[in-house]
C-alpha cells in the first residue's frame, strides 16, 4: 500500500481549490439573500404602518353624516385593499361599499343615491375635499387619505352596486368577501408571505410609467394565479421574482372575475394578447432582468433602486 498516498488516496489540488471557491460563492450568496431579504423586511415594516385609527375615524365621520335624518339603515363596509390586507399607504384607495339596509333610500336609483351622498358630506363636511364620480363619492381628508364612498343595495339575495355599463341601475348580485377568502386561503398555504409580496409588488408597479401600471385589484388577482400552487423557495426575494416572472406571462390573457362585479378583472387591458398587455408584460419581464442582473453581481443598491 506504500507510495499510494494513504488509504483515501490523494486530493486533487484544482479539484480542492474548486471546492473551495465554490463553498465561498455559497457563503458570499447565502449572505447576500440574507441582506437582501433584510432590506425587504424593513420596508414591510414601513409599509406595514397603515393609519387604521384615522381610518375608521373617518369612517365613522361619515357614516354619521349620511345616517343623520335618513331612516333605516347604511352600513359601511370595508372594500379594496384595507379589506384584503393589502392597503400601501400612498398607493391604494380606501373603498367603502354603502350599504343600503331598509333604508328609504332604497326605492332609489344608483345616480340618484351617489347624488345625494354627494349633497349630503358636502353640507355636512364642508372643510372636506369631496369629488362625484360615476360610481362612487371621493372624500379627500387633510391628513392625505382618501376615501371613496360606493352606494351598495342590501337585497334577499346579497350585495348589488352601481352597474358598470354606463346605465342607471344596479349590477347583479356581487360576491366582494368571495375574492377576499380565495386570497386569505392563498396566502396561508404560504406562509403568510403573498399578501407582503402584493405590497411590494404594488410599490414596484406604482413607480412605472401610467401606461405600464395595472390595478391594485388587478395584482392581487395575478398573486393568487401565481402562487395558488407555488413550491418554489418562501422569502420575500425569491416570491417577489416569482411573481413578476408568471405575472409577465399570464398578464397576455384576461382573468375571470369570481366576484361578479364584472366578466374580467383586467377589462382595461383589452383583449387577450393585446398592444396595451403586451407593453405591461414587457415592463414586468424588465422587473424581472433587473432582479436577475441585481442576483448575479450580488448588489443590493440594485434591489433597493427597484424597492425605492
Amino acid at each position: 500500500m506504500g507510495g499510494s498516498g494513504g488509504f483515501f488516496g490523494r486530493s486533487d489540488p484544482d479539484d480542492l481549490a474548486k471546492k473551495i471557491r465554490e463553498a465561498e460563492e455559497q457563503s458570499a450568496n447565502s449572505e447576500f439573500n440574507s441582506n437582501v431579504n433584510k432590506m425587504i423586511n424593513d420596508l414591510l415594516a414601513y409599509v406595514n404602518d397603515r393609519p387604521y385609527s384615522e381610518i375608521e375615524t373617518h369612517l365613522n365621520t361619515i357614516e354619521q353624516a349620511l345616517m343623520s335624518d335618513i331612516e333605516g339603515y347604511i352600513d359601511l363596509k370595508y372594500g379594496g385593499s384595507v379589506a384584503k390586507h393589502t392597503y400601501v399607504d400612498g398607493l391604494s384607495d380606501i373603498d367603502s361599499l354603502a350599504i343600503l339596509n331598509n333604508s328609504e333610500l332604497a326605492d332609489y336609483n344608483p345616480k340618484d343615491i351617489l347624488s345625494f351622498f354627494y349633497e349630503r358630506l358636502k353640507q355636512r363636511l364642508p372643510n372636506t375635499d369631496i369629488s362625484k364620480g360615476q360610481l362612487a363619492v371621493t372624500l379627500n381628508f387633510t391628513d392625505k387619505i382618501q376615501i371613496q364612498i360606493l352606494p351598495a343595495l342590501k337585497t334577499g339575495t346579497g350585495i348589488k352596486i352601481a352597474s358598470s355599463n354606463g346605465e342607471n341601475n344596479w349590477s347583479s348580485v356581487i360576491k366582494p368577501d368571495k375574492f377576499a377568502e380565495k386570497l386569505r386561503d392563498v396566502n396561508r398555504q404560504n406562509q403568510q408571505k403573498v399578501i407582503p409580496v402584493i405590497k411590494l409588488a404594488k410599490s414596484i408597479i406604482s413607480s412605472l410609467p401610467e401606461k405600464r401600471q395595472i390595478t391594485g385589484y388587478h395584482t392581487e388577482s395575478l398573486a393568487i394565479e401565481a402562487f395558488e400552487n407555488y413550491s418554489g423557495i418562501k422569502n420575500p426575494k425569491e416570491m417577489l421574482k416569482h411573481f413578476f416572472s408568471e405575472s409577465s406571462k399570464r398578464i397576455l390573457a384576461p382573468i375571470k372575475d369570481n366576484t361578479g362585479q364584472s366578466i374580467h378583472v383586467d377589462d382595461y387591458l383589452g383583449e387577450n394578447n393585446s398592444i396595451q398587455r403586451q407593453i405591461v408584460s414587457d415592463s414586468f419581464s424588465q422587473i424581472v432582468r433587473k432582479m436577475q442582473n441585481a442576483d448575479g453581481a450580488q448588489q443590493i443598491s440594485q434591489w433597493k433602486s427597484l424597492l425605492e
